[in-house]
């Protein structure tokens, strides 16, 4: 059984990883729309693991015996000035995905729910590798400026990656 702060703030994040799927979606329609698939590729299998992350925290409030909340999801946005300040908001997204998460973490501290706590800190280490990852494509973007064939380059090499569905511990 969970304590009702942490059952709260699990329920919360749940829909903030759901947000975060949506988003993803919407930048990969975006994307499509520029005619940048692999951009599109990439911004989908984001989405994917969102998803991921999301289920992950709804079946943890289930096998601790309590009920998942699904509530409205906010529609994000649509729409980016270029490909550029679209990876811009990415960044800021999983900043704020960060925070939250360790917003979680401490709750799940101060309650004394060392489960939580523990399962949270996958999602911590996550969190640096989604931070670095988007950091690497965003830097490289900066890097082509107007140079459109370099764009069309990494357009290529990211629309090479998959989903894999992480391996994690029981939860």
């Amino acid at each position: 059984m969970l304590k009702k702060p942490v059952l709260d703030i699990l329920n919360e994040q749940v829909a903030k990883e759901m947000f975060s799927a949506n988003l993803y979606l919407s930048m990969s329609s975006f994307y499509h729309s520029l005619n940048l698939n692999g951009f599109a590729n990439w911004m989908r299998v984001q989405a994917q693991e969102e998803m991921f992350h999301s289920m992950k925290l709804y079946d943890y409030i289930i096998n601790r015996g309590e009920r998942a909340l699904i509530s409205t999801v906010e529609a994000p946005a649509n729409s980016w000035d270029n490909a550029l300040e679209a990876f811009k908001a990415v960044l800021v997204h999983e900043q704020k995905v960060t925070e939250s998460i360790n917003n979680v973490y401490e709750v799940s501290l101060r309650e004394k729910d060392h489960a939580t706590a523990t399962l949270i800190q996958w999602f911590i280490t996550e969190q640096v590798e989604e931070e670095a990852n988007v950091t690497d494509v965003l830097e490289r973007l900066k890097m082509l400026g107007d140079f459109q064939g370099g764009l069309l380059m990494l357009d290529a090499e990211l629309k090479t990656r998959v989903f894999t569905p992480p391996v994690t511990p029981a939860t």
